[in-house]
């Protein structure tokens, strides 16, 4: 009887960052790039990769049809050359980065990268107030992508 945002980030930006990676994979995926996912955060922060990053590869999986769990791979380390069939995903914990998180496409002669930097804890606290005045009159479970009127990830 009650309404709720769930969201794994409520930074406005990083939802509307997932909505381009989204459209960005979908029309990449026929041209043979490579996907990388970086991510970085402060020295304490404890999960790696973060729950933003796995989102963001969650998201790049969807639109390629496939499952993450087949095509993930955690750092590179070792002698083999990459599939073209993976997602690249590095966590880079240092001093007190906020958090960014860069998807890069690479192919042969040319490479696109799109970045969400968050200089900010504010970048958080603007998507929750606008979460709660989205949410206020409403029943049941919406993400942020209602809130924000963005297309669905799927």
């Amino acid at each position: 009887n009650i309404g709720a945002v769930i969201s794994p980030n409520m930074s406005i930006g990083v939802n509307v960052f997932w909505d381009i990676v989204g459209e960005l994979t979908e029309k990449l995926s026929k041209h043979d790039y490579d996907i990388e996912i970086i991510e970085m955060h402060h020295r304490f922060k404890r999960d790696a990769p973060s729950g933003t990053a796995m989102e963001t590869a969650k998201v790049i999986a969807r639109k390629l049809n496939k499952e993450l769990e087949e095509i993930s791979i955690y750092g590179r380390k070792g002698l083999r050359e990459r599939t073209g069939d993976e997602i690249g995903i590095h966590a880079i914990r240092a001093g007190d980065i906020v958090g960014e998180h860069t998807v890069l496409y690479g192919t042969i002669g040319e490479r696109i990268e799109i970045r969400h930097v968050a200089h900010s804890r504010m970048a958080f606290v603007n998507g929750v107030i606008m979460a709660i005045e989205f949410i206020k009159d409403k029943r049941g479970i919406y993400g942020m992508d209602d809130v924000l009127g963005l297309r669905k990830k799927q």
